[in-house]
């Protein structure tokens, strides 16, 4: 029998999650390997590695369709504001903080990220407050920056919600859009209206267009399912794609503003036809074991693989082999399973904990819990003491 939380999930979230994150991997790889981005200056085969930041567009997108599901489902009511922040800073904080533990002994001992100084106090205060969009320091991992924005977002998460179920969905993408917009175009001519671009306002549309894409589950089967959103999806991407690829990544990385605004409405489609279970074979793909289980550890590996990569590349490959392909294609081989693999314990430490348990309370009582366990297990009690006559079932999720 599947658990409420099983019941409730949509398939295929989980499997895009994880092939965004390794997308973000192979995107540093590469990057690594083949100097002078937004450049291009590897082989042709590999230049669609060069857009990685497109995968965090689609995390945007994702996140906002995400945290749209629960109120859908329930008339657009967000369950108080005091639970929503709780249970957000319940769910990105600790993997981050730990994350940038990591992050920060990497750079001091190893080598810090490319481009940037050794990380300092500065550093540590704006990371850790994620303030690092809003003033500049060296950065500890290159991954970070779009944590900030996301957390920014979550804060205008409840007043988009209030909108769309006073106002509407169409209201609320248009406001947005509108401001943002307008950001956009001033921003050329008005020094304090650009300096608004450094905190990427763009991503607030595609934050939006998450949560109107998620209006599809609030409507009856029959009537979701009646629409092409897979083929939507398809038309409003093939002109955007096409632009990208006729004016290369240097002119893409310029134009990021308005290239993103102008993907977001194809990755919302896109998640609204994998909501409504469409295509299936694609769905199909996406929920199989070994993707659902990458996109479990989507958020660790996003957090902790830039550090690791940049330490393989550069102590490790950089010196032994041949820059080039020969140095992406073994760069690849190591970094990519090593960092799957921190990012697995990483998060069986950082990540999974704090889903199963959902406050500082139960957390300790089954931490205690565990403890107690194991000292009662075969081999587990103290010295001279006897072992009691019971038997003991291991604690959930071990």
């Amino acid at each position: 029998m599947k658990s409420s939380a099983e019941r409730g999930r949509l398939a295929g979230l989980d499997g895009i999650r994880g092939l965004a994150a390794l997308f973000v991997v192979l995107h540093h790889c590469r990057l690594m390997s083949f100097p002078g981005f937004p450049a291009d200056t590897g082989p042709g085969w590999l230049s669609w590695l060069l857009y990685g930041h497109f995968a965090v567009v689609l995390f945007i997108v994702l996140s906002g369709f995400s945290l749209a599901v629960s109120p859908a489902r329930s008339g657009w009511r967000l369950g108080g504001l005091r639970r929503f922040a709780t249970r957000r800073a319940w769910r990105i904080l600790p993997p981050y903080w730990g994350a940038l533990a990591f992050s920060l002994v990497v750079a001091w001992t190893l080598v810090p990220q490319p481009g940037e100084g050794v990380p300092t106090i500065r550093s540590v205060v704006l990371y850790g407050l994620l303030l690092q969009d809003i003033a500049g320091s060296p950065s500890p991992n290159g991954a970070f920056w779009s944590i900030a924005v996301e957390a920014q977002l979550y804060l205008v998460f409840p007043v988009m919600v209030f909108v769309l179920r006073r106002a509407g969905a169409a209201v609320l993408l248009g406001v947005v859009t509108a401001l943002v917009a307008l950001v956009g175009l001033l921003a050329p001519a008005v020094p304090a209206v650009a300096m608004l671009i450094r905190l990427t306002p763009q991503f607030a549309v595609l934050f939006a267009i998450g949560i109107v894409a998620a209006v599809i589950l609030a409507l009856p089967e029959r009537t979701s399912r009646s629409w092409p959103f897979a083929a939507l999806a398809v038309l409003t991407a093939v002109p955007v794609v096409v632009l990208i690829c006729v004016n290369g990544p240097a002119w893409t990385v310029a134009h990021f503003f308005w290239v993103d605004l102008a993907i977001g409405p194809a990755a919302g489609l896109a998640l609204a036809s994998v909501a409504t279970g469409r295509p299936t074979s694609l769905v199909r793909l996406l929920d199989a074991t070994p993707i659902r289980a990458l996109g479990r550890i989507s958020y660790s590996l996003y957090l902790t693989h830039a550090p690791i990569v940049v330490v393989l590349s550069t102590m490790v490959i950089s010196p032994r082999v041949t820059p080039g392909i020969p140095a992406f294609l073994v760069t690849v081989a190591v970094a990519v399973p090593a960092s799957l693999l921190v990012a697995w314990l990483f998060a069986t430490v950082f990540e999974f904990p704090f889903l199963r348990h959902r406050s500082w309370a139960a957390l300790r009582t089954a931490a205690k819990d565990r403890l107690s366990r194991r000292t009662c297990r075969p081999g587990g009690n103290a010295p001279g003491r006897a072992r009691p006559p019971v038997s003991v079932q291991p604690p959930t999720g071990e």
